[in-house]
């Protein structure tokens, strides 16, 4: 986690569904502690609803398109108990390419994530973040996917990250922002994607379906660490 920048307020979040009534107040369908912090560096007030909707996987699909189906699974799921309010659903997917490709979401167990790891090391791979937006019964949707190099780390490595149990609740077993960012050598894209809320795209669709931001879209920049 990174320290808050000067002069920048961290408005309360509520995690209580009922204070989430307030007409046209803006939910995060997720209890992911990393997509709540970055959603408050939008500058707005914001409750936190997580919507224990089972991810039902589309066959067949993108895995862009994928991330965006799951994000829009979790939107509605939390929509539908609060059609008053701006409900805001991301989802990210681990895609590595064949053959054979897979797709990478979070590891069941610790055994699964050491394998998740094993298969990226030395490789590059996507991960892309579906966002997505509910309000008033209409919906914004877009897919970030951004491009991410794993370093030729070892198996011994690998079973102490694991062993850190960072990885447990995280797509394709592996967190940038945490001890995994030591893992990555490089990413060519959105940081934020590879996070699990790019916040550029995010803002042009929350401005788009009407909220009013403090902040431009076009100043925000996609990195977790602002210098």
């Amino acid at each position: 986690m990174t320290d808050r920048p000067e002069g920048q307020t961290h408005r309360p979040v509520n995690e209580s569904p009922q204070s989430a009534h307030a007409p046209h107040s803006i939910i995060l369908a997720s209890g992911s502690p990393r997509r709540r912090e970055l959603l408050a560096r939008l500058g707005l007030p914001f409750n936190v609803v997580p919507s224990g909707a089972e991810e039902i996987v589309p066959v067949g699909l993108a895995p862009a398109t994928v991330a965006e189906e799951l994000a829009c699974q979790k939107a509605l799921a939390v929509a539908r108990h609060y059609p008053e309010c701006t409900v805001v659903g991301a989802d990210t997917v681990v895609a590595l390419a064949g053959p054979p490709s897979r797709i990478f979401g979070k590891p069941r167990d610790d055994v699964e994530a050491a394998a998740m790891l094993r298969a990226l090391r030395g490789r590059w791979h996507q991960v892309s973040t579906g966002i997505v937006v509910v309000c008033a019964g209409d919906m914004w949707r877009d897919t970030v996917t951004a491009n991410v190099r794993m370093h030729a780390y070892s198996d011994d490595e690998i079973a102490r990250y694991v062993a850190s149990g960072e990885p447990r609740d995280k797509a394709g077993a592996y967190a940038i922002q945490g001890l995994g960012g030591a893992l990555v050598a490089e990413v060519r894209g959105s940081e934020l994607a590879v996070v699990g809320l790019p916040l550029r795209r995010l803002a042009e669709l929350l401005v788009a379906s009407g909220v009013d931001l403090p902040v431009e879209p076009a100043t925000i920049v996609d990195a977790w660490h602002r210098g």
